[in-house]
């Protein structure tokens, strides 16, 4: 089976756009997507009026996320054509994509002068005014309601900033409380003006313009309708993708940071960059503004490290010219280009393993993604299985008596990666299997016998714990090789992979070199586990359920409502789960510790407080009804630390890992950190408790 087709991949990817303005070109990319989803897709769906009022309400979405552009005029304008995008598709017309990049054009430049007017004036906090929900959720009815709309949103927004400092305001006389606000309220209110300013000049001054930001969208919202992992990929996009693959990155080379003014810098150079090599750039270096070619600069004095990573995300391949302050006040333009960096070893997200050592020496294995071997791809040597299984080694060496594999927040990633990970702790035999278009159902087969590590195993999962994850914790536990640990996991069992946008190639031919200005990554299988199940859309479920903070804003496959639905299918006849696991003591001694223990007993506490806070209500934007209300949330909060954490281990490295950090300094200072963090952490905590039951 080639390697492409075991793709499976869960991040969400952003908005980075290639350099073409004709929305003609966009119109035939449209039609192309559809095409090459038609060809590959596991589920097409038929492109009708149905499919064309998804895409529209999609677009709109996503141009305008906050409702701050579009009035309810505008999308009455544009709804003429809600049920036509489906013809201009088929047809490769334009004239829906003109007449909505013609009114984005139009409403942007309506709200960048209302935002000007709206921030030329100070703000009164003594007014009895309220910002509501239906006035927060809606599109406004026309201009006067918009300006009001921003206009409440704006005193909102330096209301809150207020609040950072209200036990500095409760302190003071009411003459000093009012100077204070007075002046606090003149920089918020200047800065939230810049920052809008900055996100229009994002939409407008990026290589290729503001039809080039709609018909990029246009095309993504087109992908997006078929599931929720299908997705158009200007060329930027799928390489910065393919980085979180494994793939060396593109980039400057610099790494930024913020002085105590709030001011971004230039904090580190990595050797042999583009930066590094450019011998115009120095640590402590302030970025003035960013130009892209062809396009006005843009300020970014004022701008927060997001901000300014956002604009120099913009394109891989296109000349950025920084304007630099150096320490001695002097300014310089910098010009640059980006190119594939090697990647940090203290920063790099890779396997981190450390040893537990308490009643039991337990090896801990922390797995952030399931990356690849871009570099060596037939003798994979650096990919994410491999790597496991060198820590595993390293580990054994110490006597390890059970291991730890933490997968929480991981993401996913490659599926053949998952398929050798599962291989290491189960003898030659089916992992999972795949469902394809023409309903033919694969086995994926660990072809390896014997396993490198037979030992008492604990997998480590939560709701963002995704895709490849899932499969390799799935597949463990159908086995009764492991005991899965934590949270639901976040439900994605599907393959994608990513095409070159050209209707002439097949999933069996070689594509690798074939460079097109766009791609499309498209949903070509279904996952399911070897008993037959599925994690699509509900997820694996640990063996032990533990309490998690982060259900309180969970996200899941589940959710989404274009999410593909599967039914179970046959098990596996080849597969042979092994001897049980003492799944019932350890779930009794789970509960007796999270009974037991202050910071559990506070999560459904604050689960149910974020519950009750999700409950849209009505704004007061007096200031006194808001130190009111803060005060309140204070004492509503529940007050929990994991800071307190007492661990019933120490952590300690491996004997490689000593050797390694005694010649990098940064490397040990990032050790250091992830070792307080460990041994502060509830949850290994309770697993570190529960693995140790385990050891006969």
């Amino acid at each position: 089976m080639p390697k492409f087709f075991l793709l499976a991949i869960c991040t969400i990817a952003n908005s980075f756009l290639f350099a073409q303005n004709n929305l003609t070109n966009y119109a035939r990319e449209a039609a192309v997507v559809t095409k090459m989803v038609e060809k590959f897709h596991v589920q097409p769906k038929a492109v009708d009026n149905v499919f064309s009022a998804i895409v529209f309400d999609r677009l709109i979405k996503q141009l305008d996320p906050q409702k701050i552009f579009f009035t309810t005029a505008d999308i009455q304008i544009l709804t003429v054509y809600k049920d036509k995008v489906d013809d201009d598709i088929k047809n490769r017309k334009v004239i829906f994509l003109e007449t909505i990049s013609t009114n984005y054009q139009k409403r942007i430049s309506t709200a960048d002068t209302m935002m000007n007017n709206i921030c030329l004036k100070p703000f009164n906090f003594s007014l009895a005014e309220k910002i509501t929900v239906a006035e927060d959720t809606s599109y406004a009815a026309n201009d006067a309601a918009l300006h009001t709309k921003l206009y409440k949103m704006v005193k909102r927004s330096i209301l809150l900033s207020l609040l950072h400092y209200q036990t500095r305001i409760s302190s003071l006389s009411p003459i000093q409380q009012q100077k204070f606000i007075d002046s606090a309220e003149m920089v918020f209110r200047k800065k939230i003006n810049t920052t809008f300013k900055r996100s229009i000049s994002r939409k407008i001054e990026r290589p290729g313009g503001l039809n080039q930001l709609v018909g990029v969208e246009y095309c993504k919202a087109i992908a997006n309708c078929f599931d929720p992992h299908t997705e158009y990929m200007p060329v930027t996009e799928k390489e910065d993708f393919e980085s979180e693959l494994g793939k060396k990155a593109m980039g400057f080379g610099f790494k930024l940071d913020e002085d105590e003014n709030g001011r971004v810098s230039i904090n580190e150079l990595q050797a042999g960059s583009p930066a590094f090599k450019s011998g115009q750039l120095n640590q402590g270096d302030m970025i003035e503004s960013v130009q892209w070619e062809g396009k006005q600069a843009i300020d970014v004095t004022t701008a927060s490290i997001e901000e300014v990573v956002r604009i120099l995300s913009v394109s891989n391949h296109d000349k950025a010219v920084l304007k630099i302050k150096k320490a001695d006040g002097s300014t310089r333009n910098v010009s640059l280009f980006k190119e594939q960096l090697e990647a940090d070893e203290a920063d790099a997200e890779k396997v981190k393993s450390y040893l537990l050592k308490g009643v039991k020496t337990i090896g801990y294995i922390s797995l952030p993604a399931f990356y690849e071997d871009w570099e060596n791809e037939e003798a994979n040597v650096n990919g994410c299985a491999n790597d496991v299984a060198k820590e595993i080694l390293k580990l054994k060496a110490e006597k390890m008596e059970g291991l730890i594999i933490d997968v929480r927040y991981n993401g996913g990633g490659s599926m053949q990666e998952a398929i050798e990970l599962a291989g290491i702790f189960i003898d030659a035999g089916p992992v999972a299997m795949v469902k394809t278009r023409e309903q033919k159902v694969l086995t994926l087969k660990d072809v390896n016998r014997g396993t490198i590590y037979d030992g008492p195993l604990m997998i480590m999962v939560n709701g963002y714990s995704a895709s490849a994850s899932e499969m390799f914790a799935g597949t463990l536990q159908d086995y009764k090789r492991a005991v899965i640990a934590g949270a639901p996991t976040y439900g994605k069992a599907t393959a994608q992979v990513i095409l070159p946008m050209d209707t002439t190639i097949t999933l069996d031919n070689d594509f690798s070199n074939k460079n097109t200005r766009s791609y499309i990554k498209t949903t070509v299988s279904q996952l399911y586990r070897v008993n037959g199940t599925t994690a699509q859309a509900s997820g694996v479920i640990p063996d032990v359920l533990l309490p998690d903070m982060l259900e309180a804003n969970a996200e899941r496959e589940g959710n989404e409502p274009l999410a593909i639905r599967a039914l179970n299918i046959d098990a596996n006849k080849y597969y042979k789960a092994g001897a049980p696991l003492p799944l019932a003591s350890l779930k009794a001694s789970a509960k007796s510790i999270v009974n037991a223990s202050e910071y559990f007993k506070k999560i459904n506490s604050y689960v149910n407080f974020i519950d009750r806070s999700k409950q849209q209500k009505d704004m007061s934007l007096r200031l006194s009804d808001a130190l009111v209300l803060v005060e309140k949330n204070e004492q509503d909060i529940p007050e929990f630390d994991s800071a307190k954490q007492v661990a019933n281990f120490k952590v300690i490295n491996n004997a490689y890992e000593l050797q390694r950090m005694k010649t990098n300094a940064k490397l040990a200072a990032v050790n250091e950190e992830w070792k307080q963090a460990l041994s502060k952490d509830p949850y290994i905590n309770v697993i570190y408790d529960l693995i140790i039951s385990m050891i006969k």
